[in-house]
């Protein structure tokens, strides 16, 4: 889960401070010595850190909060300020040159996940109408080339490569000659990565962009390792400049030290983060977004807005419609599970809704492979089965359980959760007659 540790660590030392009525200044000293030891074992920045609980606590023991009513509300108030404030206040999105095509360069070490960043990118793109062309100008990695083309063949984005023999900065001058050409109005350069930082990769990319004169540059970099992460941020903006940055493996960084402290650090922006290894696994980045999440508060905007590009509104009319007339089948399961499997793993689902923080998710067992398991039932039933649950008998269960690689204790299980959805649903739809006829409330939900 994104940035476990850190954030139970904050919610069970806010919420210390939601319980106490008054607040004293000791209170508060105390409250920020472990929010400080928090953010530090998040392998934070230390000079970020050290003026975060400044800021904080000049807020906090401020006449606002100790005259306030809910003084403990008021300090989780400031330190999701603070914590939004530190990643960038707002969402920073791409600029576009007025005359195409506009060019982004995209640098970072290797490993950092700067390939298929430049895939999901070029997806991105596509969404917002845009026709990108991907550029191959890693030319030293073995099958780098190959890695691209691959990439852009799952977003169905062409792929301009001039093979190992040319200079990257020939191949970026060409490929910007050739979307003129094509008439593609966005230019994705793939540059060369290096294990660490050294003097032929920052010459390499210094020409490139005095080549091309990108739009902007793009740095890729690896979330996962916290603190090195800000200091190769650092190198490659006082050495090339660079306009934003792409967090990776953000899905795996339980700390957050990277998120935390790259923008403080190098006032350049966090444009995306890369939350998952799937090609659609990547999304804009929101600091407040973040900060709601990390405290525990969850992040209902992103979450339907994953919702709306994910789940079919007018399935989801017909489905409320076989719910009124008790026509649910599983085949209308099936359909719900998987357009659910869309929105992303489950626990990062769970994280977006308020209340549903750390320590609530770290009670909760979010299993992905269950929703497999159920699929891989309801896909061995028989059409008729799926229709009438109501004919699957002892033998069926058996057969049902085999095809499936399952046990018939899982299948009876799903049987059942089935059976009292089926039930529940009918108890809201005669429930919500009722108070209609009374003509005194609503259901707030109809469409569950």
């Amino acid at each position: 889960m994104i940035f476990e540790g850190l954030s139970e660590k904050l919610q069970n030392t806010l919420s210390k401070l939601k319980s106490k009525g008054k607040l004293t200044e000791k209170d508060v000293k105390e409250a920020m010595r472990e929010v400080k030891l928090a953010l530090l074992e998040a392998d934070v920045n230390f000079k970020v850190v050290k003026d975060f609980i400044k800021r904080v606590s000049d807020r906090a023991v401020g006449d606002e909060v100790m005259e306030s009513l809910t003084p403990g509300q008021h300090v989780i108030k400031i330190v999701n300020e603070e914590l939004t404030a530190l990643m960038g206040s707002s969402q920073s999105k791409l600029t576009f040159s007025s005359k195409p095509p506009t060019i982004y360069m995209m640098v970072g070490l290797q490993g950092s996940g700067k390939t298929t960043t430049c895939g999901k990118l070029a997806k991105h793109l596509k969404k917002q109408q845009k026709s990108p062309l991907l550029v191959a100008c890693d030319i030293y990695r073995p099958a780098a080339i190959q890695q691209l083309k691959t990439v852009g063949g799952q977003v169905d984005v062409p792929v301009f490569s001039m093979g190992d023999g040319t200079s990257p900065v020939h191949i970026s001058k060409a490929a910007v000659e050739h979307a003129n050409r094509q008439g593609l109005d966005t230019v994705i350069i793939d540059t060369a990565g290096r294990l660490h930082i050294d003097e032929l990769l920052m010459e390499e990319l210094q020409q490139i962009k005095a080549a091309v004169k990108p739009q902007e540059i793009l740095l890729v970099v690896d979330s996962m390792t916290g603190q090195d992460a800000v200091n190769v941020a650092e190198q490659f903006h006082e050495q090339i400049g660079i306009d934003g940055v792409i967090l990776t493996k953000l899905d795996g960084d339980t700390r957050g030290g990277a998120a935390l402290s790259v923008r403080a650090v190098t006032q350049k922006p966090i444009k995306f983060a890369g939350i998952g290894e799937k090609i659609d696994e990547f999304e804009p980045f929101h600091p407040d977004r973040m900060a709601s999440r990390i405290l525990g508060m969850g992040d209902m905007l992103s979450l339907i807005e994953k919702a709306q590009s994910n789940i079919d509104l007018k399935k989801a009319q017909e489905l409320e419609k076989k719910m009124r007339t008790q026509q649910f089948t599983f085949d209308d399961f099936l359909d719900q599970l998987q357009q659910m499997k869309n929105m992303g793993p489950l626990s990062q689902v769970l994280q977006m809704i308020p209340g549903m923080g750390g320590k609530q998710l770290k009670n909760l067992e979010v299993d992905d492979r269950e929703l497999v398991h159920i699929e891989a039932i309801i896909q061995s039933m028989t059409r008729e089965e799926r229709s009438n649950p109501g004919l699957i008998n002892g033998s069926r269960r058996k057969r049902i359980a085999i095809g499936s690689g399952t046990s018939i204790q899982q299948v009876n299980k799903l049987l059942k959760q089935f059976e009292q959805t089926r039930k529940m649903m009918k108890q809201f739809m005669d429930m919500e007659k009722g108070m209609k006829k009374g003509g005194r409330f609503k259901m707030p939900f109809p469409g569950m």
